[in-house]
């Protein structure tokens, strides 16, 4: 699959102070360069002690900025010049002193200089602190980044997890593509600012013995695409999850379940809890009416063995059905006939929007092609990866769901 350039156009000035963390810094180069942004790195000297200019120079493809007093802008005047073609400027690390700095409003060196002298409208800061678990937990820290976040500044973790002192706890700094995709995430409209999503993914798995069971190829992919999308436009996000191996977006609380009667049981108490359901999961239609308690063993006959299938909840259909019911969006993973099935469905389940796509020419891949059919009619969306697809149908639900 083609490196998404999601930051294609984007300009970034990519701060260094003092720590052990520089050394992922050199990471985040890569990735945001390799996601089409242009970086332009600045270090404190306190950051030259841990990795060096010329590491980043090769890596950003740049001259770096150390000093208030570089002579190389013909003004003279470096900690302007640098953040007026910036679209966002990202300390990381941003060490507890350089925090402080920060807050107090102190520049006295090229850095924190620019950070106070950028156009704020316009250039936000993007702040990803590194320090030790005990100087994070401090008051002083703890209040630092509480005016911090007050004075506009959005605050990229930090991690919890080994330390490079040998202790254990907050304080680390979030990874580089952890860092990348937040950075992302900031670009995109809040077009859901206040709304609340419940998504579900992946499949279902419907146990017929202790070893085996029905499900499908469903990889959840899109459900998790959609999640990223809608928290990344502002939305407040549940995502129950069948039986998949795929991280949790940032941000998103995540509930893992089996079953279509566990999927059931997670959704119909969320649902009343918030504004949109988008139901994305292929949940398996049938199960087996017992499940047996042993594994089915061979008995040497060559005879396969048989069960009794019953019909499994219909998820969307219940959620349709409650007085206080979300505005629903329903999937259709059809092999034939799409536009067909498609339109049964939405009127079957009485919801107001039906994506449909033909399953297994998408399942587990990170492409696909989406159509919204509705009581209207249909459109197509244009083929494309997963996330951008996620990202276009946010935008419809945020348009047809305005207002409500």
């Amino acid at each position: 699959m083609a490196e998404r350039l999601d930051l294609a156009g984007k300009h970034i000035v990519l701060g260094l102070s003092g720590g052990v963390a520089c050394y992922k810094a050199a990471e985040l180069t890569r990735a945001l360069v390799k996601a089409g942004a242009t970086v332009q790195v600045v270090m404190t000297e306190a950051a030259e002690a841990f990795i060096t200019a010329v590491t980043m120079q090769a890596l950003s493809n740049r001259p770096v900025y150390t000093s208030q007093w570089d002579a190389r802008p013909g003004n003279n005047m470096a900690h302007i010049n640098l953040t007026r073609e910036a679209d966002a400027v990202l300390i990381a690390p941003a060490s507890a002193d350089f925090i402080a700095k920060l807050v107090q409003g102190r520049a006295d060196d090229l850095l924190s200089l620019l950070c106070l002298a950028r156009p704020a409208e316009r250039v936000p800061l993007l702040v990803a602190p590194a320090m030790n678990r005990e100087m994070w937990a401090h008051p002083a820290a703890q209040r630092n980044v509480a005016q911090l976040r007050a004075d506009g500044a959005l605050v990229l973790g930090p991690a919890a997890g080994d330390q490079a002192c040998g202790e254990i706890g907050d304080g680390r700094m979030l990874e580089a593509e952890e860092l990348r995709d937040e950075l992302i995430a900031s670009f995109q409209p809040k077009l859901l600012a206040g709304k609340k999503l419940l998504i579900t993914a992946g499949p279902t798995f419907e146990a017929i013995d202790p070893v085996r069971g029905i499900t499908n190829h469903s990889s959840g992919k899109m459900g998790f695409a959609i999640a990223r999308a809608a928290q990344e436009a502002g939305a407040e996000v549940t995502l129950i999850a069948g039986p998949v191996h795929l991280p949790t977006p940032p941000h998103v609380h995540r509930i893992d379940v089996q079953s279509a009667q566990q999927m059931l049981d997670a959704v119909l108490p969320q649902a009343p809890l918030h504004d949109v359901f988008v139901a994305t999961a292929a949940v398996a239609d049938w199960r087996p009416a017992v499940m047996n308690e042993h594994k089915i063993k061979k008995d040497g006959k060559k005879l396969a063995p048989s069960f009794e299938l019953t019909e499994n909840p219909d998820i969307l259909a219940a959620v349709a059905r409650l007085p206080d019911k979300p505005w629903c969006v329903g999937f259709a993973a059809e092999s034939q006939d799409l536009l067909t099935h498609a339109r049964e469905k939405l009127l079957r389940k009485n919801v107001p929007l039906i994506v449909g796509n033909l399953g297994p020419a998408t399942f587990g891949r990170d492409d696909n092609t989406l159509v919204l059919v509705d009581a209207t009619g249909h459109r197509e969306l244009p083929a494309g990866d997963k996330l951008t697809l996620a990202r276009e149908l946010v935008a419809e639900i945020a348009r047809r769901t305005a207002g409500a």
